[in-house]
């Protein structure tokens, strides 16, 4: 059976701003800016043929069609949530690794990480940032930023000063041997990877 399907992305817009009432909150929590999120759901919008939204003054509304469309767009992302959490990754220690939207995963080799590392069943989230990090829904991440976030320990995995990506993970578990085999692996990747780890930076304690 083909299932005919809108595409997921402007799915996952529509679901998460018609959760909030919010394309701002929405962006925030898929990592894009809040003009992407309204593109993707005016895109989606137009294959279906149906205003999901009322777009009012500094207000979203859902429209009787986007009203009956979101229980069973979040219905569907449940289910599909619920029956990858029950599956395990082959490995006596789950890591679970969040990268940042834009970053291209076939620079990390994953593949080859996981078939020298059976010990290791490792998960990857993308997109994900500081805040999957702080919820505890990933154990280390590569972020896009400065490197400087009290309490964790960060290391550069690109060249260059300013702006870049960070490996990223909480100063109690920064040395674990999970993480610590994740960090060694990005050390000893082949040069035009282009990931080289520098500038260790272990700053402060978290403070609420």
């Amino acid at each position: 059976m083909t299932y005919i399907l809108p595409p997921l992305n402007a799915l996952r817009a529509f679901e998460a701003a018609a959760r909030h009432l919010s394309f701002k909150l929405a962006a925030h929590e898929l990592h894009v800016t809040p003009a992407a999120v309204g593109q993707q759901v005016k895109a989606l919008e137009a294959r279906l043929g149906v205003r999901l939204f009322e777009r009012l003054h500094k207000q979203l509304v859902l429209t009787e069609a986007g009203q009956a469309y979101l229980p069973e767009i979040s219905g569907g992302f449940r289910r599909i949530a619920n029956a990858t959490e029950k599956l395990k990754p082959v490995g006596a220690v789950l890591l679970q690794l969040g990268v940042h939207g834009s970053f291209d995963l076939r620079r990390l080799e994953l593949a080859a990480f996981r078939a020298s590392h059976a010990e290791i069943g490792l998960r990857v989230l993308q997109p994900a940032g500081l805040h999957e990090l702080i919820e505890g829904k990933v154990d280390v991440l590569i972020a896009r930023g400065l490197g400087h976030h009290p309490g964790y320990r960060c290391d550069r995995v690109t060249e260059g000063s300013g702006l870049g990506d960070w490996l990223i993970a909480p100063a109690g578990t920064a040395d674990c041997p999970e993480i610590s085999s994740f960090r060694d692996w990005l050390r000893g990747l082949p040069a035009e990877n282009a990931l080289p780890l520098h500038r260790r930076r272990l700053v402060g304690i978290v403070r609420s």
